[in-house]
C-alpha cells in the first residue's frame, strides 16, 4: 500500500465500504441544543431517525471546524509508519475545513521530509465527498502513487455531479441561503428548490418545483443529461429520514443508466442539520459538474 486514505465524518460512508476499502475516517463532535455529541464517521453507528426527529421538533445543532492540529494528530501515526497521505475533505466553498488540512499537509511534509501530504478539495459534501473518498481507495489499490492519485481525483472533481432538494425551506433561510419570506412563500405554496453544487463547491438554486414529484423528475433529468460511464461508477443518493423517496429515486436512477454500485443511505449530521428532514440527494460523477 503506497498511501493511506482519510477522510472525515463529512463523507457519509457506511461502515461496509469504510472497511472494505480501507478507509481513514476522523470522528467528530457537535452540539444539538447545547449538548456535545460525538460521531465516530461510521454511518452504521449514526441514529438518524432520532436525529432528523429532533430537527423536526426544532432542536439547533451546530458544528464546528476542525483544525489543523486535528488532521497533525490523526495524519501522524501513518506518516511515522512510512505510508504517504491522502485526504479527501468537505468542500471549501462551505467549509474553512480544507484550508486547515492544507496547513497540516504543509507542516507535516516539513517534518517527514520524503513523505507526501495531499488535501484534496472535493468541492462537494456529504456522499459528493464519499464517493471521491472511495475512488481514492480505488486508485491506491490500482497501483497509483499518492501523487497520481491527487491528480487523478482534482480531475474527477471537476465531473463531480451533486443535485439536491430539500422539504422544508426554513432550513435554508436558517443558513442564510434564502430569505425568510422567499422561504415563508416557498413553504406555504409547496415550492420545493433544486439545488447543485457548482464549480467552486458552492450550493446554489438551479430551478424551482411545484411539488415534490417535479424535483424528483428534474434530479433524474439531470442524471440522464450528465451522466458518463454510469457502468464503472459508484453513484450515491442520500436522504434526510424519507427513505421510500430515496428508494424511488434510485428505481428510476436504474432506469435510466444502471451504475455500477449504488449507495443508498440517511445523511450524515455535520450538513444534514443545514438541510434538514425530507432533503434528497443524488451523486455521480459526469461530463461536467
Amino acid at each position: 500500500m503506497s498511501f493511506a486514505v482519510f477522510t472525515d465524518c463529512s463523507s457519509n460512508l457506511p461502515g461496509y465500504l469504510l472497511r472494505e476499502l480501507d478507509i481513514n475516517i476522523m470522528p467528530c463532535t457537535y452540539m444539538v441544543d447545547g449538548e456535545l455529541t460525538s460521531y465516530d464517521g461510521n454511518l452504521d453507528n449514526f441514529d438518524y431517525k432520532s436525529f432528523y426527529d429532533s430537527l423536526r421538533t426544532g432542536s439547533v445543532v451546530t458544528t464546528a471546524l476542525m483544525n489543523s492540529e486535528f488532521f497533525i494528530e490523526h495524519f501522524t501515526p501513518a506518516l511515522e509508519a512510512g505510508l504517504d497521505i491522502v485526504y479527501v475533505g468537505l468542500s471549501s466553498g462551505i467549509s474553512g475545513t480544507y484550508h486547515a488540512s492544507t496547513m497540516a499537509a504543509a507542516e507535516l511534509m516539513n517534518r517527514y521530509p520524503g513523505r507526501r501530504v495531499h488535501a484534496v478539495d472535493s468541492r462537494g459534501a456529504g456522499l459528493g465527498v464519499g464517493i471521491l473518498t472511495c475512488l481514492a481507495a480505488d486508485l491506491r489499490n490500482e497501483g497509483l502513487s499518492s501523487d497520481e492519485a491527487a491528480e487523478k481525483l482534482n480531475y474527477a472533481a471537476d465531473h463531480l455531479c451533486q443535485y439536491f432538494t430539500v422539504d422544508d425551506l426554513m432550513f435554508l433561510r436558517r443558513t442564510g441561503r434564502i430569505t425568510t419570506t422567499i422561504a415563508a412563500v416557498g413553504t406555504l405554496l409547496g415550492i420545493k428548490p433544486l439545488l447543485w453544487g457548482n464549480e467552486k463547491g458552492a450550493i446554489v438554486d438551479i430551478g424551482k418545483f411545484r411539488g415534490r414529484g417535479r424535483v424528483i423528475d428534474a434530479i433524474v433529468k439531470k442524471y440522464a443529461e450528465k451522466v458518463r460511464e454510469a457502468g464503472v461508477q459508484r453513484v450515491a443518493i442520500s436522504h434526510g429520514d424519507c427513505p421510500d423517496d430515496a428508494e424511488e429515486l434510485a428505481r428510476r436512477i436504474r432506469e435510466v443508466a444502471e451504475p455500477r454500485e449504488l449507495i443508498i443511505c440517511p445523511h450524515e449530521p455535520l450538513t444534514g442539520s443545514h438541510v434538514g428532514p425530507g432533503m434528497l440527494a443524488l451523486f455521480f460523477f459526469g461530463s461536467e459538474r
